[in-house]
């Protein structure tokens, strides 16, 4: 199946051969010893390292039901009036049709399909930068778009990339993707990460955020049985990541697409010191949804909870 699709998820193997996706995650681990296909995003791809980076057609059909919630959990921190980038993926494409509904939002962005995605809504305004195609996921990169870039200052930018670690941050396959993202960061006051728990510990050819540039990272719970993901996920918040995690009680969707809550089910960092990035609410009073969550309630109460959850940890 990895021959014939370039890609499969783990879900689709499992649906296939009929067991648990314990099972088959198993099985593709011991596949990936023997070198026949590599681990990825929820799923396996052809072996090919570093460099190698699936395409779109491959990425859409991998981990769906945790973009869609972690979409849904970002787009609670965007609120009306902002203007924001958008980088391009296939979670940033699902967030920006959860955009559609803020009103007086401008959203910059090099993919297509987030400006697809945004292309109808009457009270978005969209900027392209411009650039050169690269077909393979639909996003604008060069130095046309680089440039397109220099001189902009917005709120905040949200990215997605291959892979996320605590020592590097976040990485990608391309060297020209990766330079239009370190773009997008520079005209940004706060950068939020959208990846998903397999991308976690997964590092890449090319960094584009480094860790300690990272204010928030908006991602899925991760079973029971991943250990790296989890204490990558504690490395990150060791640093001072904002961790907010979408679960079955963060912002659901209603029936048109439109997130009906705007409140993470979780919000870190762990007990430790917070990192003041420009733009936050001491500096242009910028603030999240889990900034706002922690002025909400007192200090014992905010305590508490951090103990409860390394606890559940």
């Amino acid at each position: 199946m990895v021959r014939a699709n370039g890609a499969v998820s783990l879900r689709e193997l499992a649906r296939v051969v009929q067991t648990s996706e314990v099972t088959v995650r198993r099985d593709v681990r011991a596949l990936e010893a023997e070198g026949l296909l590599d681990r990825r995003h929820g799923g396996a791809v052809l072996p090919g390292g570093f460099t190698r980076e699936s395409g779109f057609p491959q990425k859409s059909h991998l981990a769906t039901a945790e973009k869609t919630a972690i979409a849904d959990l970002a787009a609670g921190l965007v609120e009306e009036g902002e203007a924001i980038v958008v980088g391009a993926g296939t979670t940033t494409q699902e967030l920006a049709r959860r955009l559609a509904r803020v009103p007086g939002l401008t959203v910059v962005t090099n993919s297509l399909l987030v400006a697809q995605a945004l292309a109808h809504a009457n009270r978005v305004e969209v900027v392209m930068t411009g650039g050169t195609l690269r077909g393979s996921n639909y996003a604008l990169v060069g130095s046309g778009a680089e440039q397109s870039l220099q001189g902009l200052r917005v709120s905040r930018a949200f990215l997605s990339g291959s892979g996320l670690t605590a020592e590097r941050g976040l990485s990608t396959s391309n060297m020209l993707s990766a330079s239009v993202d370190r773009a997008l960061v520079q005209a940004a006051a706060e950068v939020v990460v959208l990846a998903d728990h397999t991308k976690l510990g997964t590092d890449t050819m090319f960094q584009t955020v480094p860790t300690d540039v990272i204010t928030r990272l908006v991602t899925d719970e991760p079973p029971q049985h991943d250990d790296r993901a989890a204490t990558e996920l504690q490395a990150l918040a060791d640093q001072g990541v904002q961790i907010a995690v979408a679960g079955p009680g963060a912002a659901g969707s209603g029936a048109d697409g439109v997130p009906t809550g705007r409140q993470p089910r979780r919000d870190m960092p762990l007990p430790g010191q917070r990192r003041t990035h420009p733009g936050g609410p001491g500096a242009g009073g910028l603030r999240s949804a889990g900034a706002l969550a922690d002025q909400q309630s007192g200090p014992a109460e905010r305590e508490r909870a951090r103990v409860a959850d390394l606890r559940r940890r």
